[in-house]
């Protein structure tokens, strides 16, 4: 089961020999959990399949900007049973599969720019963008037979006491790591939107994840959706060192986590 589906979902099953397709028609992957309706998290939907049943887990309003308003993929519902969707909604757990319980937190933020405005305004505000918490229910306990826990937030617009309590429950924390700072993408583009603007928190200063989640103890913690602006990207960087100091992981491809 996928999260989210990339642009470069192609480049990632070709080079993770467990996402290789089983025969001719066969594929190991089931399905996505989509958390937001942002081109880097479904424009990967459209490389998956021919008529192979897919099963795309989303809010309603996600459904509705992808599945209903977009033409394109429209190539996903060519036969009736080729994409199942399913709606998820907030703080109501579901199983994507057997053994694995997920939990949708809406996480604020608006919908894509590629919306129109009068369209986003009328869907709802709360469906914009989820984070998911990620439970095994039968397997993946650890020796005092508790379950793992892992929280996937690719875009977080805000954090809040109460997301911070959440996060701390987990085992593994996955998040959002696109800016290292507000103004990075005005400094190569002055007409460009500020990261809070994006809906992501920038990583550094005062306010920034590192300042606002330092008292994150018990979970693994690692940034993703990094964007090729980020100086974490560089392993000689100062950011990159302020970061490791304080105790986060900068995600690379290939990793598999687990116990």
């Amino acid at each position: 089961m996928l999260l989210n589906a990339s642009p470069d979902l192609r480049s990632q099953i070709e080079a993770t020999p467990e996402l290789h397709p089983r025969g001719v028609r066969g594929t190991p992957i089931e399905g996505v959990v989509l958390t937001s309706g942002d081109l880097d998290q479904v424009l990967g939907l459209l490389l998956l399949r021919e008529l192979t049943p897919l099963r795309i887990y989303s809010s309603a309003s996600v459904r509705r900007i992808v599945r209903e308003d977009n033409a394109f993929f429209h190539m996903l519902s060519q036969s009736p049973q080729q994409s199942r969707w399913t709606d998820i909604r907030p703080q109501q757990p579901f199983a994507p599969l057997p053994g694995l319980c997920c939990r949708a937190i809406p996480l604020g933020g608006g919908y894509p720019r590629w919306v129109p405005e009068d369209r986003g305004r009328a869907l709802n505000p709360g469906e914009s963008v989820f984070g998911l918490i990620l439970e095994c229910t039968a397997e993946g306990t650890d020796q005092a037979g508790r379950p793992g826990r892992l929280a996937y937030m690719p875009a977080v617009a805000q954090y809040t006491d109460e997301l911070l309590a959440e996060l701390d429950l987990c085992d593994v924390v996955l998040l959002d790591g696109t800016f290292w700072s507000d103004d990075e993408l005005q400094r190569v583009d002055p007409a460009a939107r500020s990261a809070r603007q994006m809906g992501h928190v920038p990583l550094g200063g005062p306010g920034g994840v590192l300042d606002v989640a330092k008292g994150l103890r018990r979970p693994r913690k690692i940034f993703v959706h990094i964007n090729n602006t980020n100086p974490i990207l560089d392993e000689d960087s100062p950011q990159f060192a302020e970061v490791k100091s304080a105790g986060w992981e900068v995600a690379k491809d290939g990793w598999t986590l687990g116990s």
